[in-house]
């Protein structure tokens, strides 16, 4: 986690700013006289407004957290008024799952709304909120959200210099096979199992085991993926118990020290969230800790359970994916490894039409989208990859697939960087070399098509020595996507 890259700092960055806006978010809800409920509701709306809001502009940010009420204040109204309703309260959280999880086909916002829908419903079971409470709870949620969206949007606006990359989803069926469709499914089933068993160990804090069966759901596409956040999701969770009975069962809810540490947290989990889902977790759970012991109910007994309800709602997330519409984990691999390489192709055709003189062709678009892909693939593949994977030819081979597509990335950003150089020529050769990478690409992508050459060459010098840094990167990027061809054309491959 400490080694993992930042380029330009930016997930310090985006720590540092989440901890000054949920720190100002608290502080107003404290100034306008707001219960610890209130106040502790609202740090927690700022946290996921931040969190979880990663729209393409921030324009477009800006709507969605304007949005959240919309989608989170009828949820905190409807699980109040139903908390002395057993059957209908579950009921409820189940189909505020399942919509939750079948927003996200509305993209980036319709995943924010989602989660923010859920949280409220966990959140109220949390703090125990009541009807009556209402009102100050939606004030404290609307004065959080303003003071956090002062500091993102205005004070430390990071995204007008770094707007974060999303990466394109892979193509959508129909019906069940609709991802989101299908997820929606799982997450509802994964949560009622969670309901009935966690209300089974405690009637009281139950509601640990519907969260981890949903956030387990969270950025994952196949039940190998599922499978590995749920076990890092235990250990983080294991880990942080212990972290907690050292640090926040002492403090006896001690208000200045415990918001300190809170903050801490609040920054472990942001800087971790990109590379350590484990570490993330580890900081959720000190914080959940810290949390509990201002409402004065923390013990050692209480984050026993609490690890307990985790391994239930993982239970019930294994169960699902594997039993209601399952996906595989080389399915997914392969749709995401196929977008990755039809992205290097595309990259390469517009470095050519730059160095060819096309001012208006910009492969550093495709490079940014590449990252994106790639980071998707890294994330299909961690089942194989996963140290404890038994599976050791298949994960060989995942890791020789990684190897191979960073090179190819490498070589692309490289091609890239000479086709920006204004002093950079045209050669002879370049066409034939981007020629070859097509073919490469399209040897892995549809190998029983054949491949037509149709480019005319340009007249141009046959050996200038403008272009040689290009070829060298083609030349890489071709010898890179060829010995791709063994390890995703062996069965020992699938998982």
């Amino acid at each position: 986690m400490f080694v993992a890259p930042d380029p330009g700092r930016l997930r310090l960055r985006v720590s540092l700013r989440a901890v000054l806006g949920i720190g100002l978010a608290v502080t107003a809800a404290e100034l306008a006289g707001f219960s610890l409920t209130a106040s502790i509701t609202g740090g927690l709306a700022a946290l996921l407004a931040l969190f979880t809001v990663a729209d393409a502009t921030v324009r477009r940010q800006a709507v969605t957290t304007a949005l959240l009420p919309a989608a989170g204040f009828p949820v905190l109204a409807l699980a109040a008024s139903l908390h002395a309703v057993p059957l209908a309260r579950d009921a409820a959280f189940v189909a505020v799952v399942f919509a939750g999880v079948y927003a996200r086909r509305w993209g980036a916002r319709g995943h924010a709304l989602g989660i923010f829908a859920f949280m409220m419903f966990f959140v109220t079971q949390f703090l125990h909120a009541l009807p009556a409470q209402l009102p100050e709870l939606y004030a404290a949620v609307a004065i959080a959200l303003a003071a956090s969206s002062t500091v993102r949007f205005g004070l430390w606006c990071i995204e007008r210099r770094t707007p974060p990359a999303v990466p394109p989803a892979l193509p959508q069926g129909h019906g069940l096979a609709r991802a989101t469709t299908r997820q929606a499914f799982q997450a509802a089933a994964a949560c009622t199992f969670a309901v009935a068993l966690g209300q089974l160990v405690s009637g009281e804090r139950w509601y640990w085991a519907v969260g981890t069966a949903w956030w387990i759901f969270v950025n994952t596409a196949s039940r190998g993926e599922t499978l590995v956040r749920g076990f890092r999701r235990v250990l983080g969770t294991v880990i942080g118990i212990a972290a907690g009975l050292l640090i926040a069962v002492p403090l006896h809810g001690e208000p200045a020290p415990t918001a300190a540490l809170v903050a801490v947290c609040v920054f472990g989990i942001f800087y971790t969230a990109a590379v350590s889902y484990t570490w993330m977790m580890l900081a959720v759970t000190v914080m959940a800790g810290l949390l509990y012991g201002l409402l004065g109910v923390l013990s050692p007994g209480l984050l026993a359970l609490r690890v307990v309800e985790t391994g239930v709602g993982a239970l019930g997330a294994f169960l699902a994916v594997l039993l209601v519409l399952p996906v595989t984990t080389h399915a997914t691999t392969d749709g995401w490894i196929q977008r990755a390489l039809h992205c290097v192709h595309a990259c390469t055709s517009e470095a050519a039409a730059r160095l060819a003189g096309r001012p208006d062709a910009d492969p550093a678009r495709y490079v940014t989208e590449l990252e994106s892909l790639l980071g998707k693939v890294r994330l299909s593949l961690a089942p194989l990859v996963h140290p404890l994977s038994p599976l050791r030819a298949r994960k060989a081979r995942a890791r020789q697939v990684l190897e191979l597509l960073d090179r190819c990335a490498h070589e692309v950003r490289g091609l890239a960087s000479v086709a920006a150089d204004p002093d950079a020529s045209h050669d002879a050769r370049l066409a034939a070399a981007c020629w070859r990478v097509e073919a490469a690409v399209q040897a892995l992508t549809a190998p029983a098509t054949p491949v037509s050459r149709t480019e005319e060459q340009p007249v141009a010098a046959p050996h200038s020595t403008g272009g040689e840094p290009a070829l060298a990167h083609l030349h890489g990027l071709e010898q890179a996507l060829k010995a791709l061809a063994a390890p995703l054309g062996s069965p020992a491959a699938s998982a």
